[in-house]
């Protein structure tokens, strides 16, 4: 058996447990084992690396031996970081961790790209046009994933925008397929400064493209990079002749631009809008003046209607995540469940920081699948709904986005709450949304004020329900 044929069929297995993975994934029920699978096509693919450098380079020792000594220590240092930062970083921070992840995936799709143009490896048309545009994608990827995480972390606030910025960008990115272009043409052989140049442009074109999309957004953008990363890792797969990095690369590319389109569409938005508008950085503009007032409510008032109720909604959102409060969550639901009311959860596809946020969250609390539904599953059921609460959700529930066309939002499906007989919004102030756009919906008649932290005001729903059955102390 030769090095070659285990090479070969390594990557074959490693490809169909990357695809099997990602079927499972599409489920939450079988999510947890499909990326556990993928993980093992991963380890899978890594490991027979070692033997591709082995089998390319059998007759360059010195060579080789610094190219497996440089693998290992990069595998450790990799395996390290990676280890403690998954097993530190918090719920809330979850978004963030998947930015730099994903920025570091297009980095490295970069770096594959830099190491083929620089020392001139890449040979034919269609190889260099692959190491180009994998060039391109994965530095754009890394600077605009590293500036999503810091305006996910709080690093970076606002956005920037000025006169005349997207033509600038435009002249950039023109430049960048120009270098690209010549450098295909000249079949490889352009000096260091240019390449170096293709590089430096295309990280700027990266943190030029993100710095100006406001937070609201930031969902998709996450998604769209994860596209990036994808398509820059199968092109530069192509180049060094790697099937698995192709497959996998293609794999997430396409699944990343499904999602992508998805979440725009989520939202009533063109991918384009999202990338050139300004939503996000004046919610207010043109929404007009809301009449009503916000009406408080105590949480054990809230709690104890709940308690009373045959059917409750509950709309989860970031602020969830900040108060840390879906275990304390989950013990009211149980309660509830325990006195016959029926609840479910209603999860918009742009609830939290990231696609699939909330359902993560939940499922950490030990929230069982049957009773989270996705916003086109249950809209229709919040009219027939006593109660539905909202806790840490804002923009998602915003009426506005249905009723008034002179909202920045209008035209945004959103998850009918305001339909409910009782509306509860657990808020810790009366700030407004991250797109900056006043929620209608807090100032309707149906609809009440639970104010403070999430996880202060589920403690004290829980008390007040205990206390009313005797059992609280």
């Amino acid at each position: 058996m030769t090095a070659q044929f285990i090479i070969d069929a390594a990557f074959i297995v490693a490809t169909l447990l990357f695809i099997y993975g990602l079927k499972r994934m599409s489920s939450p029920v079988t999510a947890r084992s499909g990326i556990v699978v993928a993980g093992v096509g991963m380890v899978v693919a890594v490991l027979v690396a070692f033997l591709y450098i082995a089998d390319v380079n059998p007759k360059a020792e010195p060579f080789l031996k610094t190219n497996i000594i440089l693998g290992v220590v990069a595998l450790a240092v990799g395996l390290g970081w990676a280890w403690w930062s998954g097993k530190k970083v918090e719920m809330t921070a979850m978004p963030q961790m998947v930015a730099l992840y994903n920025g570091m995936g297009g980095g490295a799709a970069a770096a594959i790209a830099a190491i083929e143009l620089f020392g001139h490896k890449a040979h034919g048309n269609i190889i260099l046009v692959m190491a180009v545009l994998g060039g391109i994608i994965g530095a754009v990827s890394l600077s605009g994933s590293l500036i999503a995480w810091g305006k996910l972390d709080g690093r970076i606030n606002g956005t920037w925008r000025f006169p005349g910025l997207q033509a600038v960008n435009g002249l950039i990115l023109l430049t960048i397929l120009g270098i690209g272009a010549w450098t295909v043409y000249q079949g490889g052989a352009v000096g260091p400064e240019l390449i170096a140049a293709f590089f430096v442009l295309s990280l700027v074109y990266g943190v030029m493209m993100a710095m100006p999309i406001g937070g609201a957004d930031m969902p998709v953008v996450i998604s769209l990079f994860n596209a990036f990363t994808g398509l820059a890792v199968g092109f530069e797969g192509y180049v060094i002749g790697n099937p698995a990095l192709m497959v996998a690369g293609m794999v997430v590319g396409s699944a990343g631009t499904l999602l992508t389109l998805l979440m725009a569409k989520a939202m009533n938005r063109s991918v384009s809008n999202v990338l050139f508008s300004n939503f996000g950085a004046s919610g207010e503009e043109g929404q007009g003046e809301i009449k009503g007032s916000m009406k408080p409510i105590d949480a054990g008032d809230a709690g104890i209607n709940m308690r009373y109720a045959s059917k409750v909604i509950i709309a989860p959102g970031y602020g969830l995540a900040v108060a840390q409060a879906q275990h304390k969550l989950y013990e009211f639901v149980k309660i509830l469940q325990a006195a016959d009311v029926e609840v479910k959860f209603a999860i918009h596809p742009v609830a939290g920081r990231m696609p699939g946020h909330m359902n993560v969250l939940l499922a950490e609390a030990g929230v069982p699948y049957d009773i989270i539904y996705d916003m086109e599953d249950i809209n229709n059921e919040f009219k027939e709904a006593d109660v539905a609460i909202v806790i840490g959700a804002n923009d998602t529930v915003n009426p506005a986005a249905r009723t008034n066309k002179s909202s920045p939002i209008y035209g945004m499906p959103i998850l009918n709450v305001d339909q409910a007989k009782q509306a509860y919004v657990v808020k810790r102030g009366q700030g407004k949304g991250y797109s900056g756009v006043e929620n209608e919906l807090f100032f309707a008649d149906n609809t009440n004020m639970v104010y403070g932290d999430a996880q202060k005001v589920m403690v004290a729903m829980i008390q007040a329900v205990k206390s009313l059955e005797g059992g609280g102390h």
